[in-house]
């Protein structure tokens, strides 16, 4: 058994941000298919037993379960040293890991699960209305990027593990041509492609069951 065990399922990018992680720090890690699509995380037993948040991901290392993806990346961080920020970087680690789980990937998430994911069509509106914001908080991000190699400098950290969790997804899931439309997004997610132990969401997280696309 390896010594780091994540709860998810290949479509859960805030799971990937985790596997990403893990791949990429070069640790004894292996992924635990959930069966989200057939509803294991909202039944009492998986909530009692593996998260009572009802959320992918969990991380299990030493007979303890730890859930939420930015907590689970800055404790990976102060106990392996791997892709922590430096001292100082700390506040901005810290502001930029909120700044994705309430805008970057909250926003694109939504859009994306209402973009394919729903049994039927999202109405328009609330399609439009998701989109408006993903375009808002990737505006930010593009012209950050543009000027930053990773998120915080000249080096790769916890915090661009984090942002990446849903940028590796096709375009027809998403809705958002991010080559096209973001340059500094997509030269980042280039550099971080680049890392050795990368891998994509699906192959990385070949687990579980997601829920299916919806047929267009």
């Amino acid at each position: 058994m390896a010594h780091y065990r994540l709860h998810c399922v290949g479509a859960s990018g805030n799971s990937y941000k985790v596997a990403l992680y893990l791949n990429c720090a070069g640790l004894d890690w292996e992924p635990v298919g959930v069966d989200f699509a057939g509803g294991e995380t909202r039944t009492a037993d998986w909530r009692a037993g593996t998260n009572a948040m009802g959320e992918l991901p969990v991380l299990e290392v030493t007979g303890k379960r730890m859930s939420q993806s930015g907590a689970i990346l800055l404790w990976l961080a102060e106990t392996t040293g791997k892709f922590a920020p430096a001292e100082d970087q700390r506040f901005e680690a810290l502001r930029w890991l909120l700044f994705d789980n309430h805008r970057f990937t909250n926003n694109y998430a939504m859009h994306r699960v209402q973009n394919c994911f729903t049994p039927q069509a999202a109405d328009p509106a609330v399609l439009a209305f998701l989109r408006a914001r993903v375009e808002s908080t990737f505006a930010i991000a593009d012209k950050h990027l543009t000027d930053h190699p990773f998120v915080l400098g000249e080096r790769p950290t916890i915090v661009d593990f984090s942002l990446a969790g849903y940028v590796y997804y096709p375009t027809a899931e998403t809705g958002f041509d991010i080559a096209a439309e973001y340059p500094g997004i997509d030269a980042w997610r280039r550099r971080v492609a680049a890392l050795p132990g990368w891998k994509p969401p699906y192959e990385m997280m070949p687990v579980g069951a997601s829920l299916p696309p919806r047929a267009f």
